[in-house]
């Protein structure tokens, strides 16, 4: 008998979806199918009502006054692209953490031999920024800080609230990572001062890849916002030069309306069983894997070890044993899917020391269960006794 697999690297993207995203997306394929935007007829209406729905629960979930400032994409990283390159310029000064995502890291170090200036401000071993140091690191040309709120690699969780009355006090634009964290962690862009917010998709929104986009929040000029694609968006044919108006500015070419359609699911799916509930179920998830874990001679588990002040993203290592045989007798022994190395993010791995071998990463979502979570301890123990 085949052993069941759980999937333990929602961090890497979400799996098992909710129903309702399985049907949205067929639904979409065999009833709709047609281009968002760019016809007249009764299928292409529909699909741009489907659009313009997810554009709305977006909003919603985010706490976003004017859903039009919602810019789709396919994914975090395309959506921090154009943050980054859509607002700085040569000559300005950008402040970012040392628990960055190369999806941050490498456009800032592109962006720095292009003339912008970047301050890489050291976090804690355990992974968390301190908001004096940010205000330390603050400049006369500082235009932006770029901040995840939860690390792919340990789950630390920033403080977005702290960090954003800085930003807002000193001028500055406060630009928020939230691929790790958005939909399963309560954020509201007005609330904590984020002007700008990259989300995707196809993690704790439960939508399918190949979505995602950008917050744009009101004290960024979208006048003085440079896309970084430009084409047809459908609106203003007559003219050859790029729509100058939200989101059509940012949006050139076919949305992936498909995707939208799950993406729109998910997002009803989260908002109908409560951000707080997600939030709850996934940190008493996380407090038993790491009690769990620090249980286990010889295991040494990175980051907060608090369910309160991380997200449900784990990494550890057995000492004596590399991560990547970890890895590999977890998914081959005992059917557990994980993540080894260094996750694209080598930046978090010098910070937490466990550069460059990495770890062993176990990251949850609101659809597992205690049981996967135990028979995973069950499995490090066994493999921590075999390797004795």
């Amino acid at each position: 008998m085949e052993k069941r697999l759980i999937y333990l690297d929602n961090a890497a993207t979400s799996y098992p979806k909710p129903e309702g995203v399985i049907r949205a997306t067929t639904h979409f394929l065999r009833e709709i199918g047609a281009n968002p935007g760019r016809s007249a007829h009764r299928l292409s209406v529909e699909a741009a009502r489907i659009v313009f729905e997810t554009r709305e629960r977006v909003a919603q979930l985010f706490g976003v006054g004017d859903s039009s400032r919602v810019v789709f994409g396919q994914n975090a990283t395309e959506a921090i692209n154009l943050g980054l390159r859509g607002v700085l310029r040569p000559g300005d000064h950008v402040i970012t953490s040392s628990m960055e995502h190369n999806s941050v890291m490498r456009p800032l170090r592109a962006m720095e031999r292009e003339g912008v200036r970047v301050t890489v401000v050291p976090c804690s071993p355990e992974g968390f920024l301190h908001p004096e140091d940010v205000r330390q690191s603050i400049k006369r040309a500082t235009r932006m800080l770029v901040l995840n709120h939860g690390s792919n690699v340990v789950g630390t969780l920033q403080p977005l609230s702290d960090v954003g009355e800085i930003c807002h006090k000193h001028g500055i634009l406060f630009f928020v990572d939230a691929a790790q964290t958005a939909g399963a962690i309560g954020i509201d862009v007005r609330r904590q001062g984020i002007d700008l917010l990259a989300f995707t998709g196809h993690k704790a929104l439960f939508g399918p890849q190949g979505t995602g986009g950008l917050i744009i929040g009101e004290r960024v000029d979208e006048k003085k916002l440079v896309p970084i694609k430009r084409g047809g968006t459908g609106s203003r044919s007559e003219l050859e030069e790029q729509p100058d108006f939200l989101p059509d500015l940012c949006e050139s070419g076919t949305l992936n309306a498909v995707g939208l359609a799950g993406l729109g699911a998910g997002l009803e799916f989260i908002l109908g069983e409560g951000v707080e509930r997600i939030r709850d179920h996934e940190k008493q998830l996380t407090e038993n894997l790491l009690q769990g874990l620090r249980a286990i001679p010889g295991v040494v588990v990175y980051g907060p070890g608090n369910a309160e002040m991380q997200a449900s993203t784990i990494s550890f290592n057995i000492q004596g044993m590399s991560p990547s045989d970890v890895g590999m007798k977890l998914d081959e022994n005992f059917g557990i899917l994980c993540r080894v190395g260094l996750h694209c993010s080598p930046s978090s791995h010098r910070t937490i020391g466990t550069f460059p071998e990495g770890t062993i990463r176990l990251s949850m979502s609101y659809l597992n269960t205690d049981d996967e979570v135990e028979q995973a301890l069950r499995a490090v123990r066994q493999i921590v006794q075999q390797g004795s």
